[in-house]
């Protein structure tokens, strides 16, 4: 293996949160796979998204910037990604994923040399038509993490040797409706509901919450927990695949989520735009070949994994996964406010020990702390509002300013249909 170039694998599960993880202390035995692969990596406990849903989410994964400078105010990705910076360095590049919200309808096919979303734009009206009445016919929202699977090994499979990749790959099972498939539909929950079924309860739980009995809350919980178990060993499927290749151990592999769900803890369920640990705290794990193993403590970010590659090219970086001091640290979420609420800003800082929240209304400026905490943290929330607000100002320039403000943003039926079944509208 180059160690100075190494592959980059970043998968990354939907709605995965940290705390329904076995090496995270959950209950269940919902991830062997990962909690094995936690004893040949560098596992933190106190990791959290930039944001708590997939639209600001993921555009700070991949870009390392957070959400107000990642993307514009249509969603859109206005700055780039990870994968330009290596696509540049000489690596070839691919991402595979069905999540549309981050499409190549929203510009994140930039930097990438092969980009499946799963959507047919483009392709011939005819196949498209046959796929779309398939999918219908299957319920199906979303493809499988088999299928994901499948897609970027025969991508890997046809690659050089002569030169490094960059593979995300995107899985979207642990995103609701929970319909886990096979056998795993009955691992825990007492019967196999229909995909009708199972999605009329999901929707039911995002549009009227105090509708859920207590028994539907757990039947949601057991199978959130399937899909958990079957994405976990798919993953565990594709680490071998990738062992089998010779390429485990020439590649840096960073496992994660874009964030998480939440089932009632706070009077929701799924991810709406708040930032409770339900919803931000995600599994973070890095796996260098002969690299350190440990349970890292220190407070990360979704935000630190495009440094941390970024680190690998020989860039500067204020923190890196590789070498993760010991002692506190702070790290920052952000979210806008639901359409309703489009003027609010929300806020949170954490600590290993405390977590301190604000929003703040665009409209008249005003800041209001929605838990106590340390005054320290507190002034140091307000602090990172400040500058934040500077950057939303353009009067700190935190991007490069490569957007994409000319491409036409429109959102076409299939992506609608997706988003419908997904619980997005």
């Amino acid at each position: 293996m180059n160690e100075d170039r190494p592959n980059i694998v970043l998968l990354t599960a939907d709605a995965l949160r940290a705390d329904h993880l076995g090496c995270y202390g959950y209950r269940r035995d919902t991830s062997p796979v990962l909690d094995a692969f936690d004893q040949e990596s560098l596992r933190f406990t106190n990791a959290y998204s930039a944001s708590s849903h997939t639209r600001e989410a993921v555009p700070a994964l991949l870009t390392g910037e957070y959400p107000d400078v990642a993307i514009g105010s249509d969603y859109r990705l206005a700055t780039d990604t990870v994968a330009s910076t290596l696509s540049e360095a000489g690596f070839a590049t691919a991402g595979f994923h069905s999540n549309p919200f981050v499409s190549r309808a929203y510009g994140f096919d930039r930097g990438f040399d092969t980009f499946d979303d799963d959507l047919h734009l483009g392709q011939h009206k005819l196949i498209a038509l046959a796929q779309r009445a398939i999918d219908k016919l299957r319920n199906r929202h979303y493809a499988r993490a088999a299928e994901i699977n499948e897609r970027s090994l025969e991508w890997i499979d046809s690659q050089s040797d002569d030169e490094p990749f960059f593979l995300w790959n995107h899985y979207m099972d642990t995103h609701g409706p929970y319909e886990p498939p096979g056998e795993y539909a009955t691992l825990y929950a007492d019967r196999e509901l229909s995909g009708r079924e199972a999605q009329s309860l999901y929707q039911r739980a995002i549009d009227d919450p105090d509708s859920i009995t207590d028994d539907e809350r757990e039947l949601l919980i057991d199978l959130y927990d399937a899909e958990i178990r079957y994405n976990d060993e798919q993953i565990g499927m594709f680490l071998d695949e990738l062992r089998e290749r010779g390429l485990l151990e020439e590649s840096l592999v960073i496992v994660s989520a874009d964030h998480g769900d939440a089932f009632g803890e706070h009077g929701y369920y799924e991810h709406p735009r708040y930032l409770h640990d339900e919803i931000t705290h995600v599994p973070l794990f890095v796996r260098v070949p002969d690299g350190p193993t440990d349970t890292v403590e220190t407070p990360a970010s979704t935000l630190d994994i495009v440094s941390t590659i970024e680190g690998i090219l020989g860039e500067e970086s204020e923190f890196s996964l590789l070498h993760p001091p010991d002692g506190d640290r702070r790290v920052f979420s952000q979210a806008r406010g639901e359409e309703k609420h489009s003027h609010i800003r929300r806020y949170a800082l954490r600590t290993r020990e405390e977590t301190c929240f604000c929003e703040r209304d665009t409209d008249t400026g005003t800041i209001e702390h929605t838990a106590s905490a340390d005054p320290s943290l507190r002034s140091a929330l307000d602090d990172h509002v400040d500058e934040r607000v500077r950057v939303e100002n353009g009067e700190e320039p935190d991007s490069d300013g490569n957007g994409d403000e000319g491409k036409d943003g429109d959102v076409n039926e299939e992506i609608e249909q997706r988003l419908d079944a997904l619980g997005y509208k």
